[in-house]
């Protein structure tokens, strides 16, 4: 499974900057990768872990802003579509011989 982050934050004001880069600093030190700015990914083991951290990402998001959490099963990320760019090494497809190992 992978957890999408999708968010906008306002940044005109230093107080909402500082919460936009607290946020960022949480989802980089809770495991997850930048597939581009402001959309965040991170892989689970399975829907209880994806639950488990969408909970902790609901009570460390900051009050303003625009945020979205979206959970896709790894084929469903394998198959997005990429209009431009090339895919990053974090999107590499997880196949069911693969193992995750906690």
């Amino acid at each position: 499974m992978r957890l999408l982050v999708m968010f906008d934050l306002p940044v005109v004001k230093d107080i909402d900057r500082k919460y936009a880069t607290q946020f960022r600093n949480f989802l980089i030190q809770d495991g997850y990768d930048m597939l581009q700015f402001s959309v965040y990914t991170r892989i689970c083991a399975n829907i209880d872990s994806a639950e488990v951290h969408t909970k902790r990402l609901l009570s460390n998001a900051p009050n303003n802003g625009s945020i979205r959490i979206l959970t896709l099963t790894n084929k469903q990320f394998a198959d997005a579509v990429i209009a431009a760019g090339k895919k990053k090494p974090q999107e590499k497809k997880i196949n069911e011989s693969q193992l995750l190992l906690f």
